[in-house]
């Protein structure tokens, strides 16, 4: 325990210069590095608290046998995060980990690498024994390395779907070590009639602008009923126009929404936006274009009237751009809302606590907020279901991802 909490200390410690090499490679501006790094620190303190309170079970001896079960640690494991959160998904990996007394070797994207090989230095200082915490750089093929190899008995993945598929088929065909994959989503939020309009407005508009879009659980379906979606729309797009004022160099602190990561996802969100209006898939209503020649700044996008069965309403594009469609009935848009092979993130904006409720119940997603969209919370469970992922990270649910369960009966009877 004390290790970690003194790694926790030396990231709060060391925040400004890791989010340096966050922009570097990033280009995430300074609210949004100093946010992940606090994330990190918090899921480290978190999980070295449960150290001496993750216990076993017993069972009553009733009938002569005493039942204990044990959380016993896998061995080596390991974690691939993605280049969108460098640094805040290590904690959510390396921490239940460590907590449960395994090694944990640290695979960071080849685009973000900087602030994770960082670490290195505060992993030594913090005190762990050597080969315990360890940082393996590479690209894909480094990741089937590990994904496939056979002393590796757990791997922690997050990243797309295509790539999700390929880790779990290699762990299988190794040594069958244990999958989480926290994979995409194209998250849905239902506003009804009586929602409260600008919490709404607010909600779903910093749900795809923050990271400039690049978030697996973002709000990028907007479904709103039709008595306020006049008055929801000018609000949103308003916000939007809003947003676009925030973009800016991730050197200034001013700034709170910076570039897509590269070129290559530049190109990748322009297409969909481009493709969105050439294939009369919606209407665009505001923003996409780049702004500037230098740097990949995209404005934040809104597409309307679009047609459920496109690429833009279906698709993950991870960027900046939401499509916003009107519904009638509660019973239609659950339909809709559910009518994707994502399941991660959902939200409903009502005053009406019943129908609160049952929406939540029927969607079908790993997380659902009701009157607020798209966040997650270090004790409760991070994930999703259908294509979106499997198993859970955060909370006693990660600690469990990390250990076997071993059952010990005693015979009393003699």
């Amino acid at each position: 325990r004390g290790i970690l909490n003194k790694f926790a200390d030396l990231l709060e410690q060391n925040v400004d210069g890791i989010a340096q090499l966050s922009r570097i490679s990033l280009g995430a501006p300074a609210a949004f590095g100093a946010f992940e790094i606090g994330l990190c620190i918090e899921v480290f303190r978190y999980n070295a608290g449960f150290i001496d309170k993750f216990g076993g079970e017993s069972w009553p001896q009733e009938d002569g046998f005493l039942k204990i079960v044990r959380n016993e640690p896998l061995g080596v494991t390991a974690g691939i995060v993605p280049w969108n959160g460098p640094i805040g998904t290590i904690g959510l990996k390396a921490g239940p980990a460590l907590a449960t007394g395994n090694c944990f070797i640290l695979k960071p994207s080849e685009k973000t690498p900087f602030s994770s090989l960082a670490l290195g230095t505060l992993i030594k200082e913090a005190g762990f024994p050597p080969g315990v915490f360890q940082i393996l750089s590479g690209d894909g093929s480094t990741g089937a390395l590990i994904a496939s190899h056979m002393r590796i008995r757990k791997v922690s993945f997050t990243g797309s779907i295509a790539t999700g598929k390929k880790i779990q088929e290699m762990a299988a065909k190794s040594n069958l070590k244990r999958v989480t994959l926290e994979l995409g989503g194209k998250s849905p939020a239902v506003v009804f009639d009586d929602a409260n309009l600008d919490n709404a407005v607010t909600w779903t508009a910093n749900a795809i602008t923050a990271n400039t879009g690049q978030v697996c659980f973002a709000a990028s379906r907007v479904y709103v009923q039709e008595g306020i979606y006049s008055a929801f729309i000018e609000k949103y797009k308003t916000e939007m126009k809003d947003k676009a004022k925030e973009i800016g160099d991730p050197e200034d602190k001013a700034t709170n929404i910076g570039p897509l990561v590269d070129e290559a996802q530049f190109k990748r969100v322009q297409g969909y936006i481009e493709r969105g209006q050439q294939q009369g898939q919606g209407t665009l209503a505001v923003g996409g274009k780049r702004i500037g020649t230098s740097g990949y700044y995209l404005e934040p996008t809104v597409f309307t009237d679009v047609d459920p069965t496109s690429e833009i309403h279906c698709e993950e594009i991870f960027g900046p751009v939401s499509v916003v469609k009107m519904f009638k009935t509660e019973e239609e848009i659950m339909q809709l809302a559910n009518n994707t092979n994502f399941g991660l993130m959902a939200g409903v904006f009502t005053q009406d606590i019943n129908r609160a409720l049952r929406v939540a119940s029927d969607f079908d997603s790993g997380m659902v907020g009701i009157n607020c969209v798209s966040l997650m919370f270090t004790m409760t469970p991070f994930g999703g279901s259908k294509e979106s992922g499997l198993g859970r990270e955060c909370g006693i649910h990660a600690l469990r991802a990390f250990t076997e369960p071993k059952t010990i009966m005693i015979n009393m009877n003699y």
